[in-house]
């Protein structure tokens, strides 16, 4: 990543005349990728399609399956494609507080005592450890791969985890 990576450039022109201007993020495959001195995803797109999966579903059930809906529709929404990006802690927390403040709707209170301990009896972990788990099979994957291509991306990624990857 260039060091300067707010100094504005000048804007490219095509062939045809049309102007491509430059922005502060780009969205990839689903994730969003933002302007920043390293490489960082957002993470907001992914909190809103979390809550739009799970508005969606709370309002045409009566909730008596939550594993069953939070493992496989809430979770995906949410983890969708984050595996790849090194996240922070403030970002690892923000995942975890939209898992917490659904229980809180779900069990009708505020207290996190309670919540903890319903996590704790239904089996439901936080976010950032199942993106953890996520991340660590994901490397995994790059690690065994014969692509030269895969190989240099694994070294880049376990190099850029090592520093901002605090939940390996």
């Amino acid at each position: 990543m260039d060091r300067v990576y707010d100094v504005p450039y000048a804007n490219i022109t095509t062939l045809t005349g049309h102007v491509l201007p430059w922005t502060k993020e780009i969205k990839y495959l689903g994730i969003f990728i933002v302007q920043s001195g390293v490489f960082k995803c957002a993470i907001d797109d992914a909190k809103c399609s979390f809550y739009r999966a799970a508005n969606a579903i709370w309002a045409k059930s009566a909730g008596w399956h939550l594993r069953k809906l939070i493992t496989s529709k809430y979770i995906p929404a949410l983890l969708y494609g984050l595996m790849a990006c090194p996240l922070n802690k403030t970002q690892l927390s923000s995942l975890d507080f939209v898992m917490n403040k659904y229980l809180m709707k779900f069990f009708a209170t505020s207290n996190m005592e309670i919540i903890t301990y319903c996590r704790e009896q239904f089996n439901f972990e936080l976010s950032s450890v199942i993106l953890a788990r996520h991340t660590s099979f994901f490397l995994d994957k790059l690690r065994y791969c014969d692509n030269y291509l895969i190989k240099k991306c694994y070294a880049y990624l376990t190099n850029l985890f090592c520093f901002d990857f605090v939940y390996l």
